[in-house]
Formats: C-alpha cells, structure tokens, sequence
C-alpha cells in the first residue's frame, strides 16, 4: 500500500529516477521542467529541503512498497494559513484514483499538521485531469490564473477550504 510522507533527503534517489521516468508523461500536460532541472538536481534538492525546513513549503512523496515514488505532492508558499498545492503523480498510476485520494490525504494534513486553513491550486484549461482530481478532491473554481503561473499556459485557480476534523 503506498505511503504519504514527507521529503527528505533519502528520497532525492527515488525522486530524480521519478523525474526521470515520467518527464516526457508530464511535459505533455504540463511545463517540462527542462535540462536544467535535472543538471542541478542535488542543489535544488537541498533547496527545497531548506525550504521545508523553514516552514515555507512542505513536501511530500508518495512512495510505493518497493520505495519507488508514485508522486509528489507539494504545499508552497505557506503564509496566513494559506498554501498553494502541487502535485504530479506517475504515468504507470495515473487515472486509478490515486491523485484523488492522496491530494485528499495530504488536505487533511495541511490542516492538522501544518494549521493551514485554504488551499489552492491552479491548473492549465488543457490539463482536464488535474481539474477532475481537484474537483473530486473538494476544490472549487474561484477564477482566472495568471499564465506565469502555469508555464505560459492559461488556466484557472481552484481553492478549498481546511476544518480540523475531530
């Protein structure tokens, strides 16, 4: 069964051979995330470990039972109890239900973990997927996105609201 956690440094092995396996899946609905990238993965690995460690982004993967990764889901921007949500999930998984569940899970541990109150999320027009998995997930529309905010692509936000559950 696979498992939520969040990032650390032990998993830059098993994120990077993610990357790698699913660049051209993930270039076809989103922005690829280019040479660079994958040049100067171990720094920018680091940086987003510094980050989470600041309290200013929290990371997650979802590893299967071989500790392969099957996604990563991400909370950025953290301030006034707000965070904005990405997540990518593998090409061998996608389509099972397995971004809904998982973008519902870590929604109930942004606000019991980390004390977040809204979530949002933006997503490119073209992208009907990742609209269906916020949809299902308890995102609704709440306007336009900016295109620098989806790699030049028009798209629009979607927000949800967090309750602690007792």
């Amino acid at each position: 069964m696979p498992e939520l956690k969040q990032l650390h440094a032990g998993h830059a092995p098993a994120v990077l051979a993610f990357e790698l396996a699913n660049r051209a899946y993930f270039a076809a609905s989103v922005s690829d995330r280019g040479d660079d990238f994958f040049d100067q993965f171990t720094d920018r690995y680091n940086a987003l470990l510094a980050e989470q460690e600041a309290g200013i982004c929290a990371f997650y993967v979802l590893v299967a039972e071989d500790n392969s990764v099957l996604g990563r889901f991400n909370l950025v921007d953290i301030q006034n109890r707000t965070a904005a949500l990405g997540y990518r999930v593998a090409q061998r998984v996608a389509g099972r239900g397995v971004a809904t569940t998982t973008v519902r899970e870590l929604c109930r541990l942004a606000a019991t973990r980390h004390g977040l109150r809204t979530l949002r999320a933006a997503t490119a027009h073209e992208n009907a997927a990742s609209q269906k998995v916020l949809s299902k997930a308890g995102f609704v529309l709440v306007g336009p996105a900016d295109p620098a905010d989806l790699g030049g692509k028009p798209g629009s936000w979607y927000q949800r609201g967090l309750v602690l559950q007792p």
